[in-house]
């Protein structure tokens, strides 16, 4: 927010929008104003160590969960025939996350980065704030609600999100050719829009909420004993395992 309206004030709106990348050069135009170039070297280097270390820790925590998570305990239930298997199938997991997301890299190309990141939250939110929130506050809160939750929360935030705006329908113009020219995901012509909000969000989150409500509401687990158990861990960290030697 702060370098948004300092890029605003030092370099101007319509520059910004001119510019390569539109609103996510703010941040390397204003270090060059302020600067020079040794600024926006530094600026650069930052920004491009950070997407490194978040694409290869998103890319190894994803390739490993479905190796040892779905693979091996979920697809061949725990009867994994070696350790190999189980790397490769993590190699090839990589490859395929590594692919779809550049395919969506160049989906969103034209996107604000900051948009995208709020969207991240939202489905992040969406699927897990419930959860965590119930799990630690109400006593009756059970499995069934904790899949509604989960399972409901990130269905219907990518059903909006596909709906949205950001996917499909939204125009603006260039400021270079006055051209009206997609600024959604998809391009100019192509709209199935019927969600108004770009971000989910606002309807997605307390729509877990309920939906974790109901599936606890429609099951008859109850263990005062385990959440009792599991209270004490989350405050405490007493009752956590420990480290295992590999």
């Amino acid at each position: 927010l702060v370098l948004g309206y300092g890029a605003g004030a030092l370099v101007g709106a319509d520059a910004i929008s001119s510019a390569p990348g539109g609103e996510n050069a703010a941040a390397p135009m204003l270090a060059q104003a302020l600067g020079g170039p040794v600024l926006l070297g530094i600026i650069a280097a930052i920004a491009f160590a950070t997407i490194l270390a978040v694409v290869a820790g998103l890319t190894i925590t994803a390739s490993a969960s479905f190796a040892h998570d779905i693979y091996a305990n979920v697809i061949k239930k725990g009867e994994v025939d070696s350790k190999e298997s189980e790397v490769r199938v993590a190699r090839i997991t990589a490859v395929v996350i590594g692919a779809l997301a550049i395919v969506g890299g160049i989906l969103a190309r034209e996107q604000n980065v900051a948009f995208l990141v709020a969207l991240a939250f939202a489905v992040a939110a969406s699927a897990n704030l419930p959860t965590i929130v119930y799990s630690l506050f109400w006593r009756r809160f059970n499995t069934r609600g904790a899949l509604f939750s989960i399972y409901g929360g990130l269905i219907v935030t990518i059903t909006l999100i596909v709906f949205s705006p950001a996917v499909s329908g939204k125009v603006k113009v260039d400021p270079e050719t006055g051209e009206e020219v997609s600024a959604s995901m998809l391009p100019l012509g192509v709209d199935f829009s019927w969600f108004p909000l770009e971000n989910p969000g606002l309807v997605s989150i307390p729509v877990s909420f309920f939906l974790g409500w109901l599936g606890t509401m429609l099951s008859k687990e109850h263990d005062s004993e385990k959440f009792a158990e599991m209270e004490v861990r989350a405050l405490t960290g007493a009752g956590a395992e420990k480290a295992t030697q590999h």
